[in-house]
C-alpha cells in the first residue's frame, strides 16, 4: 500500500458550495481539530467537548476571542478512527452564505489550522486506508453525477465494487505467478507439460475476465461523460423542434423560416437515465454566404465527432439529394433516421424510403404535436447501450486511468499467453506475469507514483 508520507498537521476548509444557501460548513480535521473548536465554540450547554457523544450535534455560537458572536452553529465530532479521514474531524454548520462561513474558517486558521488542498479530506481518507484509491475517484464521479443512473453506478465503485473484482484478479495473477516460479525453483518435483498447460488454461481464463470488464468502458463513459448526439437535416425539417421536445423546454429559436439555427447548439438532457449531450446542428444546404459555410462546416465536424446521429427528414416531403448525401456522410456513425411532422400529409415515397434506409433504426415523430417521442427515446438509448434498454447492475469502467492500466495488463498477460505457446523460458514468462500484477497495483493505490496521486485529487474541490 502507499506510504502516507504527508504532514500531520489540522486542515480547514468550506465543505459547501459557495453564494447564498440554507447551511453553510467549515470542516476541520486533524489532530487539533477539538482543540480549535474548544476555543472558538460556546456551547449552550456547557457540555465539554471530551464528553460530547460521537456522532451527535451540539448547538451553540461561534465566538471570536474578546467573545463577540460570529454566528449561530450545530457542531458535530466524529472522533479517530471512525471518521471521513480516520482523524478527528469537526464539521461546523452555520447559515449559509460567504460572510458567516468564511469568518468561521478565518478562525480555525487563525487558532492553527492549515487551508486543505484540493480534495485533502478524500485523500487523507485513502492514505488512512479508509478506502482505496478507486473509491476515493469514486467521490468525484458522484459529485459530479448527471443522472440518477450515473449516480448508481458511482456509488457501486464507491462501496467498493471495482476493488473487489480487482483485487479478484489480482489474487489470480499472484496464483498463477507462485505456479510459475514453483516451476523454476522446484522442475523434478512437476512435469513441464501439465504444468504449462495448467498455466495457459489460468492465464485464458483471466484474460476473457479482464476482455468482459474492459468491455463495460463504453457504457460506462457514456454515465460519466454523456452521449454525444447530434441532430443533423435540411433546413426546415424541425431539427430544432426536436431538440425543444426532448429537453421538453424551448432552448432552441423555432420559426417558419428556413436557415433559423445558424450556429451549433448543445445543451444536457437525461433520457431514460442517460446523460445526453443534445446538439443541434445548422441546416446542411447550399451556404450563400461566409456565415453559412462556416455553419455548414461546423454541422460537418459534429455528425463526424457524434456517438449517435439523429437525421431528421421531413416525411411532408419527397427525399432530395441532399438527404441521400447526408445518409451517405452519416452511414459510418451509430445513425437514426427521423421522420419527422407526421401530423400533415405524408410526401414520401415509402418504397423508395425502405430502400434508402435500410439497417438504419427509423422513427416517426411529430415534434409539434409530441408524438413519438418515447420510441426514440428508447431507441437512443438502445444504440447508446448496445442494444440494451437499461444499464443493469453490472460494474462499469468509466476512469480513463483504469481503462488504460487494464489494457496494459491485458496486453502484457496475452503477450504472455504467446510467449508459452512459443517456448519462451519460464523465467521470462513469470516475469511478465509479475509485471501484469504492477498495473493493477497502480488503479488501487497498492503502488503509485507520488505525482499521479497529487494530479488526481487535484481534481477534487477543496473541502471534499
Amino acid at each position: 500500500m502507499y506510504q502516507y508520507k504527508g504532514e500531520n498537521d489540522t486542515i480547514a476548509a468550506v465543505s459547501t458550495a459557495s453564494g447564498p444557501g440554507g447551511i453553510g460548513m467549515v470542516r476541520l480535521s486533524g489532530s487539533e481539530s477539538l482543540r480549535i473548536l474548544q476555543e472558538i465554540f460556546l456551547n449552550s450547554k456547557g457540555v465539554p467537548i471530551a464528553e460530547w457523544k460521537p456522532f451527535s450535534a451540539r448547538y451553540g455560537k461561534i465566538v471570536r476571542a474578546n467573545g463577540a458572536a460570529v454566528d449561530e452553529a450545530l457542531v458535530t465530532v466524529m472522533r479517530k478512527p471512525k471518521s471521513y479521514t480516520c482523524e478527528d474531524v469537526v464539521e461546523i454548520s452555520c447559515h449559509g452564505g460567504q460572510t458567516a462561513v468564511r469568518a468561521i474558517l478565518e478562525l480555525c486558521l487563525q487558532r492553527g489550522a492549515r487551508l486543505a488542498h484540493p480534495g485533502e479530506f478524500t485523500k487523507r481518507a485513502f492514505l488512512n486506508g479508509r478506502i482505496d484509491l478507486t473509491q476515493a475517484e469514486a467521490v468525484l464521479d458522484v459529485i459530479h453525477a448527471k443522472t440518477e443512473v450515473s449516480l448508481q453506478a458511482s456509488e457501486r465503485q464507491l462501496k467498493g465494487e471495482l476493488n473487489l473484482a480487482i483485487e479478484g484478479l489480482r489474487e489470480r495473477i499472484m496464483t498463477v505467478f507462485t505456479q510459475a516460479e514453483a516451476v523454476l525453483n522446484f522442475p523434478d518435483d512437476n512435469t513441464d507439460s501439465g504444468e504449462t498447460a495448467s498455466l495457459k488454461e489460468s492465464l485464458v481464463s483471466i484474460v476473457e475476465k479482464l476482455g468482459t470488464l474492459l468491455g463495460t468502458t463504453r457504457v460506462g463513459r457514456i454515465l460519466k461523460d454523456g452521449l454525444r448526439v447530434v441532430i443533423c437535416g435540411k433546413p426546415n425539417v424541425g431539427k430544432s423542434s426536436i431538440l425543444n421536445a426532448l429537453l421538453r423546454f424551448p432552448r432552441a429559436i423555432v420559426t417558419d423560416v428556413a436557415g433559423t439555427t445558424r450556429d451549433v447548439l448543445e445543451e444536457g438532457a437525461n433520457i431514460l437515465g442517460v446523460p445526453v449531450n443534445l446538439i443541434d446542428t445548422a441546416g446542411i444546404l447550399d451556404p450563400r454566404d461566409k456565415i453559412e459555410q462556416e455553419a455548414v462546416r461546423r454541422s460537418h465536424l459534429s455528425i463526424d465527432s457524434a456517438d449517435v446521429v439523429l437525421l431528421v427528414f421531413d416525411c411532408s416531403h419527397p427525399l432530395e439529394t441532399v438527404d441521400y448525401e447526408m445518409l451517405l456522410h452519416a452511414k459510418n456513425r451509430p445513425l437514426i433516421v427521423i421522420l419527422n411532422k407526421t401530423d400533415l400529409p405524408s410526401g414520401l415515397d415509402e418504397g423508395l424510403l425502405g430502400e434508402v434506409t435500410a439497417g438504419n433504426v427509423v422513427v416517426k415523430v411529430s415534434a409539434l404535436k409530441g408524438l413519438g417521442l418515447r420510441p426514440l427515446e428508447e431507441a437512443i438509448v438502445t444504440l447508446a447501450l448496445g442494444g440494451k434498454t437499461s444499464v443493469g447492475e453490472e460494474l462499469l469502467l468509466n476512469n480513463i486511468r483504469h481503462v488504460e492500466a487494464l489494457t496494459r495488463a491485458l496486453r502484457i498477460l496475452e503477450g504472455a499467453l504467446r510467449a508459452l505457446e512459443t517456448g519462451t523460458p519460464l523465467v521470462m514468462i513469470s516475469e511478465e506475469i509479475k509485471a501484469s500484477v504492477n498495473e493493477l497495483d497502480a488503479i488501487t493505490g497498492r503502488n503509485i507514483d507520488e505525482d499521479l496521486l497529487e494530479q488526481i485529487f487535484s481534481k477534487f474541490c477543496i473541502g471534499k
